[in-house]
């Protein structure tokens, strides 16, 4: 017989993920895996079983082909003609966790849990992060 977990009995651990010299969409794919929760043998598709992420040298990741100089991603102010577009090389080099934020999000199912999934994630642009007691626990995974 599974077993379902409930919300109180999950154990969050924290991860290190260093994207430096990665592809992005491997990062990402590895990012909401662990969000979600899907590595533990627990996992259950209605409670947020997933763990705290953090990311590493976000800047220094890896694009195939020429999408940093032609993907663009759209927002909308919600007035009449305002449609905003971004570049992607732009959004790397000023707001890395924004762009993060965005393509990890589309992993997420399209509930309320993913709102407290992407809460877990934490996005740095350089090797630095404020999160120290956690890297003695990540090290080992």
């Amino acid at each position: 017989m599974t077993k379902s977990m409930k919300s109180n009995e999950v154990q969050r651990d924290w991860i290190v993920v260093d994207a430096a010299g990665k592809r992005f969409g491997r990062v990402l794919t590895e990012v909401a895996t662990y969000l979600r929760g899907k590595h533990k043998p627990c996992f259950t598709p209605n409670v947020d079983c997933g763990d705290f992420v953090v990311i590493i040298n976000a800047e220094k990741v890896e694009f195939s082909g020429n999408k940093l100089d032609t993907k663009e991603y759209y927002r909308h102010t919600g007035y009449f003609g305002g449609v905003r577009t971004d570049k992607l090389a732009d959004l790397l080099e000023n707001n890395p966790a924004k762009l993060y934020r965005l393509a990890v999000r589309g992993m997420l199912p399209k509930t309320n849990l993913a709102k407290d999934m992407i809460k877990k994630l934490k996005v740095y642009a350089g090797s630095e992060h404020p999160h120290t007691a956690q890297i003695s626990q990540s090290e080992g995974k």
